[in-house]
């Protein structure tokens, strides 16, 4: 299998092929814990100033992996990048988190929701794919990304970050039909944006329901996975006779971990209040499984780091189909120093298991 990749152990474990050891990756990988990219955040005059400038993105994905021998790498950008470029035009206000100037309020703002020009109003990204990809020189895989239609739905109709979602929950009970076309429109947008950044070159794509777990059993079936199945069943599979995998992460998915790999991903991802031996029993013999240590472990000791990475391993155990990671992005406030101890122990230690 070519995958024109120095390191491909990522994509082979995300096929679940063996591999000498298990790789990783942290999500927030390239973010604020690094002094680099804080200096070039300043430089990029803000937090969109990085994500619309390629040469900036490219920057800040290769500075993890120029400290840390990472076994991929992660498109920089934003979820919101979607919504943005459906006109709901996205701001940051400092310490406050992103906003939109135009949410979802009423019902003419809803069906006027259109499907972006993804090759004019995301060409940003897809260039900044093209350029990390021909900037990484095969060294590790690069994964494309976006967020699935529930999450960017709920920025999109509460105007920015929720702690009870009660607005969007409030419209998907009592407008439900309102609720399907957000989502309708926002999937059709997604499975077009994940296969520009194919195309452009990311070797494999994740698909982040970072508020999947606010939902009921019932309504996390018919408002999110649905929709998140619809952009799985749409996309490139391959590219230039290679297989692209797909990975799907609902944070607080873990009762629904058996329905989630039902929908036709290579690999799901847990946060990390889910034991990953119970989630191998039950989907391992369908899915490679991507986590699960608790982002907190790292503001621990280097032996803690040890510890608690021996444990997720072991209980993970033998044979291939899995991916180190965190079970949710790492904290700003992480000491570098430990995240460098987490990659040395997740390479060290995983070698007795394959």
């Amino acid at each position: 299998m070519n995958f024109k990749v120095k390191n491909d152990t990522f994509l082979r474990a995300l096929l679940r092929q063996p591999t000498e050891y298990t790789p990783l990756w942290m999500m927030r990988q390239a973010g604020r814990y690094l002094p680099e990219y804080r200096a070039t955040r300043r430089q990029a005059g803000s937090f969109m100033g990085l994500c619309k400038s390629p040469d900036f993105a490219t920057e800040v994905t290769l500075q993890p992996l120029d400290r840390f021998p990472l076994d991929a790498a992660i498109l920089f950008s934003d979820i919101l990048t979607v919504p943005d470029a459906m006109g709901l035009g996205l701001y940051f206000s400092e310490g406050e988190g992103p906003k939109f100037e135009r949410p979802l309020e009423t019902e003419a703002d809803i069906m006027a929701l259109q499907v972006p020009d993804i090759g004019k109003d995301l060409k940003y990204v897809t260039d900044a794919v093209s350029q990390i990809r021909k900037s990484l020189d095969g060294r590790v895989p690069l994964i494309g990304f976006s967020g699935s239609p529930w999450t960017l739905s709920c920025y999109m109709v509460e105007g920015g970050s929720s702690d009870d979602y009660a607005k969007v929950k409030t419209l998907m009970y009592k407008e439900p039909k309102l609720m399907h076309h957000i989502l309708n429109v926002t999937a059709q947008a997604v499975t077009a944006y994940l296969n520009a950044q194919i195309e452009a070159g990311a070797q494999a794509v994740m698909i982040f329901d970072s508020w999947g777990g606010a939902l009921s059993h019932s309504a996390f079936h018919e408002f999110s996975l649905a929709y998140t199945q619809r952009i799985v069943d749409g996309l490139i599979k391959e590219k230039d006779g290679v297989r692209i995998p797909s990975i799907v992460f609902t944070k607080g998915g873990g009762l629904w971990i058996e329905s989630i790999a039902d929908i036709g991903c290579d690999a799901v991802g847990l946060d990390w209040t889910m034991d990953i031996g119970v989630a191998r029993q039950k989907v391992g013999h369908k899915v490679a499984l991507q986590g699960n240590l608790d982002p907190t472990v790292l503001f621990a000791t280097p032996e803690v780091i040890r510890n608690e990475v021996e444990k997720v391993l072991s209980s993970f155990g033998f044979g291939s189909g899995h991916v180190f990671n965190l079970g949710h992005g790492i904290s700003q406030h992480t000491d570098p120093e430990n995240a460098a101890a987490l990659v040395q122990a997740v390479h060290e230690l995983s070698k007795k298991y394959h």
